[in-house]
């Protein structure tokens, strides 16, 4: 159990049960960081390691979601401890800020916003003039904040953690999933303690692919063992060793049931964060005395705070509006923004018993994980196949405290994470967005890449690997986020495919009308979903809900969404998706891994390899001629708001210096 001193008198009379920062310890001020970056009429940033000592009340209405919260152990005060770690980026002189926080949801404890907002190179502890990269969200004086919220991240440096208690003695049935994709390293790593350390009260069981019957052959077998070095870190199994079957290839699924025990209060995760923001929005200090950061002279300096997550973030931000975590125990609204990024219409595997945060399904691996059934969209309106009616913002809309939303996908989103349920009811049909919803397409981008990421091969797909980063996207969206919330100014319109437009379709090959690329084989594979029970051992799927995909161009590259000039005026067909190679599950999709298939040079070449696609000398007959198409793209993108001038400059620059020739 967590344990937090606090003076006596405080435990035993206080009675602010709103207080839910305990304690905010600065452990480190780095003054100024970044190397002593200036960022125009900001000026310099600062860095503050801290760590954030939570309790909550259980019998609080605000806490009541919280699996096993009750059973979770308590302080003097009857309250459940936890600890988040924090760190936050903010301009020396507050006031020369925008009084914004711009708060990213760490990813399995990693900071990535920087690397996308910025087009700074990935790093955890941002320290270097270069790790503020184009220095956008400081330049635009913003406080950037993070803090730990998963439980189950390991304790390394640079990760970001949260502390939650621990339900010691309890146990119960717990699933595990492994693909061994390298033959040199047949290992798996347990998501929890093993309750009972004989084999054979586990079953290990392995299919090909995630559609096969599970089976257990003669020659399947295991053994539970300590990953960590003798004497350091893990004493009891924390690793299972497969002793592979012949038969099946480096893409086969092996799935391991057993009793594991002590289980952890997961759900605390959402709690973390609101009650973070809520201090560092609304306190002048903790009970104990010690300083807000961001309350200088004590008076809190933040007018509006917004949420940024992708991928997994992005489903916890789906997931805290949907169990209504957007309002403070004082009954005050967290965040007036946020930005969902490549979530889908997903939530998360983390308010359960037996929660694996990290965990998401995808059409191959670990497909069944829980977090994904209805509601999907937004608004709230019927599912038929299960007869609830719910929706992501139902209980933000009761309470009256809903953002303003910018939901954003890439490509790969529609094939592995079901984005079109985000947009349609579960018959299929077109629906409308809320007034406080945008959602937008960024067509043809991969999942997530950096900012030098370049097409190369990688280590279990078929084709060369998609290469489009979406910076220039997400800033325009994030000026606009700010505009709505801060000016009441309108977004750009959502740009998203429709059924109704004939821009999402299904994936059946027929429907797609998918262009004959040489040495790419479209087989409209998806991740599908269908209505699943949970409360068996595996979970049992019912009816199949309706999943499109966006239909193409003749290149192949998405009709709808946000065009980038890559897509508009293309060198290549840019997916969001990738297959299986031979040996590792052929043929199925290969998990978050986008495509890029370059054109031909010379139309020659093309007709030599039976490219349908036109041919870069064919589509740009002189330097110019390409350099003056990608002008008009980036005109229409300024003229909807879909692109800063900056970016815009940037991206003309990029073209003139393109290697394409007279």
């Amino acid at each position: 159990m967590i344990s937090i001193l606090i003076v006596v008198f405080f435990l035993m009379f206080s009675t602010d049960a709103e207080a839910e920062v305990v304690r905010f310890e600065v452990l480190e001020v780095e003054s100024p960081t970044f190397e002593g970056r200036e960022f125009g009429s900001v000026g310099p940033y600062e860095k503050i390691v801290a760590r954030a000592f939570l309790e909550v009340d259980p019998t609080d209405p605000h806490n009541a979601g919280i699996v096993d919260l009750k059973q979770a152990p308590r302080n003097a005060a009857k309250r459940v401890e936890f600890v988040a770690d924090v760190v936050i980026l903010k301009p020396i002189d507050l006031a020369q800020g925008n009084g914004r926080i711009f708060y990213e949801v760490v990813n399995r404890g990693r900071k990535r916003s920087l690397g996308l907002i910025n087009d700074a190179p990935w790093n955890n502890d941002p320290t270097t003039a270069a790790d503020a990269g184009n220095g956008y969200l400081m330049r635009e004086g913003y406080t950037v904040v993070w803090s730990g919220w998963q439980g189950d991240v390991p304790p390394a440096e640079g990760l970001m953690r949260l502390e939650v208690p621990i339900l010691t003695g309890v146990t119960g049935t717990n699933q595990d999933e492994f693909i061994l994709s390298d033959v040199y390293t047949p290992f798996g790593s347990l998501s929890y303690p093993v309750a009972d350390l004989d084999p054979a009260k586990a079953t290990l069981t392995v299919r090909q692919n995630e559609r096969d019957p599970r089976v257990t052959p003669f020659d399947l077998s295991f053994e539970y063992v300590v990953a960590a070095p003798a004497g350091v870190g893990a004493t009891s199994p924390d690793q299972i060793l497969i002793h592979r079957p012949s038969g099946f290839d480096g893409g086969a699924i092996y799935e391991l049931t057993y009793l594991a025990r002590d289980p952890v209060v997961m759900g605390l995760a959402f709690a973390s964060t609101r009650d973070v923001i809520s201090f560092l929005r609304q306190e002048k200090s903790d009970p104990m005395g010690n300083p807000n950061p961001l309350a200088p002279n004590g008076s809190p300096a933040i007018r509006y705070a917004y949420a940024f997550g992708r991928s997994q973030s992005g489903r916890f931000l789906r997931d805290f509006l949907y169990q209504g975590f957007n309002e403070d125990e004082k009954g005050q609204r967290v965040f007036e923004g946020i930005l969902p990024h490549v979530a889908g219409s997903r939530k998360m595997f983390t308010n359960y018993r037996w929660a694996q945060p990290g965990r998401y399904s995808r059409q191959h691996e670990t497909h069944l994980t829980a977090g994904d059934q209805f509601p999907f969209t937004y608004g709230v309106l019927t599912d038929p196949l299960t007869g609830k009616r719910d929706g992501i913002l139902a209980r933000c809309l009761e309470a009256k405290n809903c953002p303003k939303v910018m939901h954003t996908d890439t490509s790969t989103e529609f094939w592995q994470a079901r984005s079109s349920l985000v947009v349609t009811d579960t018959t299929g049909a077109d629906i409308e967005l809320p007034p406080n919803v945008r959602a937008y397409l960024i067509a043809s981008a991969p999942h997530g890449n950096s900012i030098d990421a370049v097409p190369g091969p990688t280590a279990y797909c078929q084709q060369l690997s998609n290469p489009l980063h979406v910076g220039e996207s997400m800033r325009a969206l994030l000026h606009a986020l700010d505009r709505w919330v801060s000016e009441g100014v309108e977004p750009p319109h959502s740009r998203f495919p429709s059924r109704s437009e004939g821009t999402l379709v299904t994936p059946d090959p027929a429907g797609m009308s998918f262009p004959s690329i040489p040495k790419l084989t479209y087989n409209g594979r998806v991740n599908g979903l269908r209505v699943t029970d949970y409360s068996a051992q595996p979970p049992r799927e019912g009816k199949a809900y309706p999943v499109f995909v966006p239909r193409v161009d003749v290149d192949g590259n998405d009709l709808a969404g946000i065009r980038m000039p890559a897509v508009e005026v293309p060198r290549a067909t840019y997916l969001g998706w990738n297959h299986r190679r031979d040996g590792f599950a052929e043929g199925e999709l290969c998990s978050l891994t986008g495509s890029s298939i370059p054109f031909a040079e010379t139309r020659a070449e093309r007709k030599a390899s039976g490219d349908p696609r036109l041919s870069i000398e064919e589509r740009y007959p002189a330097h110019e001629a390409y350099v003056d198409k990608v002008k008009e793209a980036v005109n229409r993108l300024l003229e909807d708001r879909l692109l800063l001038e900056e970016d815009a400059k940037r991206i003309v620059e990029r073209a003139k210096q393109s290697p394409i020739s007279n």
